[in-house]
């Protein structure tokens, strides 16, 4: 079907308005708030700041927040806001959010981000000889790790899968798994590296295999000092039971020496009296 046509009379009013119309919306876009954030060092500091610029709603004050944690709130009217950070930039990478308290609220976004900051779970790890030892490795800077990769100091990195290793990683975490501890094999020192968008970073792990009998050394120690306890006292006692006899058979002597004398001396009043 043909369109209507516009009579000519009316073809330069409407395209006045249309034109008008559309200078409007253009002119509403462009006037939108827009919130400029950049992140600046100062002394060892970092400087977080927002700057609100175009057409905008009453202010009634800030809010930094990370993550769902508030960090500095205020009830300051301005279109400029700040917040600082003591410390170096590795140890407060993340996503920071400065909120405008307006209706709706508006935010603006920086981003900290860092190579990754690795840290072992634990840097000393102790296992038995046959059982499995597990090895652990985590990443709580910003962005998350891409890769994470294992290998024993002065060797090859570790397939995971292959020999007794198993890898588990999931994001900024990492687990090495040693099935069947070998003493000679496995004791040492294990690294475990990270890789994200701006660079690499890796923790040392030391893993010491103790054979299956150093849980017994303690008891065998005790048992031990008690065997020896045992010995010197049943050789004291053996020494000085021949003494104690000795002074038994002494006493026993001096009665009957006693009573021959008695004897004697009454066989001599009786030969005097005859």
């Amino acid at each position: 079907m043909a369109a209507a046509a516009v009579p000519c009379g009316l073809r330069a009013p409407l395209l006045l308005l249309l034109f008008l119309l559309g200078a409007l919306a253009t002119g509403a876009a462009g006037t939108s708030p827009d919130i400029k954030a950049q992140v600046t060092g100062v002394s060892g500091k970092l400087v977080l700041a927002c700057n609100m610029t175009g057409q905008y709603l009453p202010i009634q004050g800030h809010e930094w927040m990370l993550g769902d944690k508030i960090l500095q709130t205020d009830a300051d009217a301005s279109v400029f806001t700040s917040y600082t950070i003591e410390g170096k930039m590795e140890e407060h990478s993340g996503i920071y959010e400065c909120v405008y308290k307006t209706n709706p609220v508006i935010k603006g976004h920086l981003n900290i981000s860092v190579p990754p900051q690795v840290t072992a779970y634990k840097k000393s790890e102790h296992g038995n000889e046959g059982d499995t030892g597990v090895l652990v490795c985590k990443c709580n800077s910003f962005p998350a790790v891409t890769s994470w990769v294992w290998y024993k100091h002065g060797q090859e990195p570790i397939i995971n899968g292959s020999g007794r290793y198993i890898i588990k990683s999931s994001g900024n975490k990492t687990e090495l798994r040693i099935l069947k501890l070998n003493i000679e094999e496995d004791t040492g020192d294990y690294h475990c590296n990270a890789t994200n968008a701006y660079g690499q970073g890796s923790a040392t792990v030391s893993l010491r295999v103790r054979s299956r009998l150093a849980a017994l050394w303690p008891f065998l120690g005790i048992v031990a000092e008690v065997l020896v306890l045992v010995t010197i006292i049943f050789i004291y006692e053996k020494r000085r039971k021949p003494d104690e006899v000795l002074d038994d058979d002494d006493g026993g002597s001096a009665p009957l020496k006693s009573n021959a004398t008695n004897h004697k001396d009454k066989n001599v009043r009786q030969r005097n009296a005859n």
